[in-house]
C-alpha cells in the first residue's frame, strides 16, 4: 500500500530526480526548482513519512526508516536508478538510501545537511515539546534559522509560506523525525558513498553551518563542495536561481534558461 504523497511530473524519457524536502515542510518547498527542473530531467517530489500527505513512519523512527518508504515507491513506479537532491532531512534521507542501495543511486546533492546533528538531546525536547504544544510553539524559532534576517524582511510572503508549511505539519509526524535526527550518525560511512556527489551549503545558515558540508565534502570520495553566500537553511528558497543552477550543473543535463 502506498504510504507517500508524491507527484512525478518531467519528459517521460528523461533521468528522474528525487526532491527530498526538509524536516517541517512538503513537497511545496520545492515550488521554486520545478518548473526549471522538469524541462531537463524527470522529478519526483514527495512528502516525508508524517508530514503533508504521507502517513506517520513506523516506530521507532530512525533516518534508515524514513528512506525505507522512498525506496518502495521507486519500486512501485519502477524508477531503477535516481538521482537524489535532498535538503536538511532530506539530505540525511538521500544518504541513507544510497548507503542501503547504492545501485540505485545515480547522483546526490546534498543539501544544508549533516552526517550528525548533535546534541541529541535537544531534538527530544523539540519532539517532547510539539507533542505537548503543537507545532505554534516552535515556529518562530525555526524559522529564524531558515531565512536570514534581510531575505525575511525583504521576502514577507516566503517567509508566511514557509510558516504555513511548517505549522501545518502533523506534530507527531514532525516529533518522529526530531527522534530520527537525534540518532544519526554516519560520519564513519560517509567514505563508502559512491555516487558523484555535490554538497552545497549556505554560508549563513545556522541549522546546519558551513562546516558540516565541508565534512560531507571531505569524507565523501570525490564530493564537491558548494557554498550560497547570503543564504540560511533553505537555501533552495533563499538563492533559488543559484541553487538550480547548481543541480543542474551536477546533474550535467542543463543549466537554467
Amino acid at each position: 500500500m502506498r504510504t507517500l504523497g508524491f507527484d512525478l511530473r518531467g519528459p517521460g524519457d528523461a533521468p528522474v530526480l528525487v526532491l527530498s524536502s526538509s524536516l517541517g515542510t512538503t513537497r511545496e518547498l520545492w515550488r521554486p526548482q520545478r518548473r526549471v527542473l522538469e524541462r531537463h530531467v524527470r522529478v519526483l517530489v514527495y512528502d516525508h513519512p508524517g508530514h503533508g500527505d504521507s502517513a506517520l513512519p513506523e516506530v521507532p523512527t530512525t533516518v534508515e526508516a524514513l528512506a525505507r518508504p522512498l525506496r518502495a515507491l521507486l519500486d512501485e513506479l519502477e524508477l531503477g536508478r535516481v538521482s537524489i537532491c535532498g535538503l536538511s532531512l532530506g539530505g540525511m534521507v538521500a544518504v541513507a538510501l544510497a548507503l542501503d542501495a547504492p545501485e540505485r543511486v545515480e547522483r546526490l546533492v546534498l543539501a544544508c545537511t549533516s552526517a550528525h546533528l548533535p546534541p541529541p538531546d535537544a531534538w527530544l525536547e523539540r519532539a517532547r515539546v510539539v507533542r505537548a504544544a503543537g507545532m505554534e510553539a516552535v515556529a518562530d524559532a525555526v524559522l529564524e534559522r531558515w531565512f536570514t534576517p534581510t531575505f525575511a524582511r525583504e521576502n514577507p510572503h516566503e517567509v508566511a509560506r514557509a510558516r504555513a508549511l511548517l505549522v501545518s505539519t502533523s506534530p507527531e509526524g514532525y516529533a518522529r523525525a526530531c527522534e530520527a535526527i537525534a540518532a544519526w550518525d554516519v560520519r564513519d560511512r560517509l567514505h563508502e558513498l559512491t555516487p558523484p556527489t555535490l554538497v552545497v551549503a549556505g554560508a549563513d545558515d545556522p541549522a546546519t553551518p558551513p562546516a558540516h558540508a565541508e565534512l560531507l565534502a571531505e569524507r565523501i570520495p570525490g564530493a564537491r563542495l558548494h557554498v550560497l553566500e547570503r543564504a540560511a537553511h533553505l537555501a533552495n528558497v533563499e538563492r533559488a536561481d543559484s541553487f538550480t543552477h547548481a543541480v543542474l550543473e551536477h546533474l550535467e543535463v542543463g543549466i537554467p534558461t
